[in-house]
């Protein structure tokens, strides 16, 4: 294979498909975030006002399901039409359906307005939105990942992965700037659709730097040598079902450990432990920082230590962690409440950093973003989309947070195993399908 060129015009492409990337992403994220922190503060009141306040935290909380249970939809779709016709073009696409479902969700009636219409209009955005982010991971790690040069692809392809804490950090530092700027009671009755209006301009300047992308040179000569396959979703499912499988169970605790940080702990710091809203928002926003500079860093030196390696050792980290975090959090005291949602923010910057070239990595480029798309879609929805509801659901069950913790840790512990066995059984990318399977050094 010839080593890539290293020419002015070569690296300029790439710094711009690192920028595309990461700006589309966390714009996207920014989005799908929004929503969750709304669910956690504002949706129960404004959409589910004549429930009791724990089933009304229960239906907001099943509303952000639903974007989950849209992502594997997204995924398979937005992937069939990036591994058969274009990597850019279906990137493009995904970043305007997110934006288009974001928009409308800011000028929803409420039920107070049009009753029991609203919360079905709300379901209904929230899964177009799930649909967008679910073409969305797959083509923009995709589009780093096969613009990268040999020995580079766990630095290019964290790009788009460092663009979820962006969009995170960006989407709680508005909320909390127009949650501050307004009343409680101005807040809760419009203030909250000013940080989802936003997501237009944001889209729009995404668009601008996501057109001026070239194609996957990858991609480019798949097509150009005729190798595109017809169905790539039976091509995944024939011949990589088990890369598939333990892609998802990868994808359980980074996605767990965000949300739990992002979403859930949101909700039960200020609700559960007496901690000031305010407060919580500040708290999550820090280590929202946190997770952005870990991932940063990790990333520098992801191809020399090992994806896998760095990886096994945040698994367990994540095992340990949760529990720690509700100890902290119970103490509704400040300083407590930073240290907790900063242990989370290390752990989702060690792993986020290297998922990407871990799962990605694990396919063939003809069927890569399809298989990488639906792994690790199919692991948010069962390790991050559920994890609010089912850690409210638990809590309310056992009136307990070590339920809620233990939860979490052994979707870490399945994370840590899932790691531990992919390159023993993935076939190898590169290689003619049925060729023996090689053990990638690092992971």
């Amino acid at each position: 294979m010839t080593r890539p060129t290293t020419s002015p015009t070569d690296r300029a492409r790439r710094r711009r498909v690192a920028a595309a990337t990461f700006v589309g992403t966390a714009i996207e994220w920014y989005d799908f975030n929004l929503y969750g922190a709304a669910a956690a503060l504002i949706f129960a009141s404004q959409f589910f006002p004549n429930f009791s306040p724990a089933a009304a935290t229960l239906a907001a909380f099943g509303t952000f399901a639903v974007g989950f249970i849209a992502r594997p939809i997204g995924g398979i779709v937005f992937g069939h039409f990036g591994d058969r016709y274009s990597r850019k073009q279906t990137l493009v696409a995904s970043l305007l359906l997110m934006g288009a479902g974001t928009v409308l969700i800011a000028a929803l009636p409420t039920y107070a307005q049009i009753g029991l219409a609203s919360p079905i209009l709300l379901i209904a955005l929230r899964f177009l939105q799930g649909l967008g982010v679910g073409g969305e991971w797959g083509g923009a790690v995709l589009l780093a990942l096969e613009h990268a040069p040999a020995g580079r692809r766990g630095f290019y392809s964290a790009f788009p992965q460092v663009g979820l804490p962006a969009g995170a950090l960006l989407a709680n530092l508005v909320f909390f700037a127009v949650a501050a700027g307004l009343g409680p009671e101005q807040f809760a009755a419009w203030g909250w659709r000013i940080p989802f209006l936003l997501s237009a301009v944001l889209v729009a300047v995404a668009l601008v730097v996501r057109l001026k992308v070239d194609e996957s040179p990858e991609f480019s000569t798949i097509r150009s040598r005729g190798e595109v396959r017809r169905v790539p979703l039976l091509e995944v499912l024939r011949r990589s079902p088990v890369a598939v499988a333990l892609g998802m169970g990868i994808t359980f605790a980074p996605s767990a450990l965000g949300y739990l940080l992002t979403v859930y702990l949101l909700s039960y710091g200020t609700g559960t432990a007496g901690v000031a809203p305010q407060s919580m928002l500040l708290a999550i926003t820090a280590a929202s920082v946190v997770y952005l500079v870990v991932a940063c860093l990790t990333a520098l030196v992801s191809d020399r230590v090992g994806p896998g390696r760095i990886f096994t050792v945040s698994s367990v980290l994540g095992v340990l962690v949760p529990f720690a975090v509700f100890a902290l959090v119970n103490t509704a005291a400040v300083g407590a409440v930073l240290l907790a949602t900063a242990l989370l923010g290390v752990v989702l910057g060690l792993m986020v950093a290297v998922q990407a070239v871990i799962i990605s990595g694990s396919f063939r480029a003809d069927v890569r973003y399809t298989g990488s798309s639906l792994s690790y879609q199919l692991g948010a929805v069962l390790g991050g989309g559920l994890t609010p509801l089912l850690s409210a659901m638990l809590l309310v069950a056992t009136g307990s947070w070590t339920a809620v913790a233990g939860y979490i840790a052994l979707l870490a512990a399945v994370s840590g195993i899932a790691v531990w066995l992919l390159p023993r059984v993935a076939e190898a990318p590169d290689r003619p399908a049925g060729a023996v399977p090689a053990v990638r050094p690092g992971v």
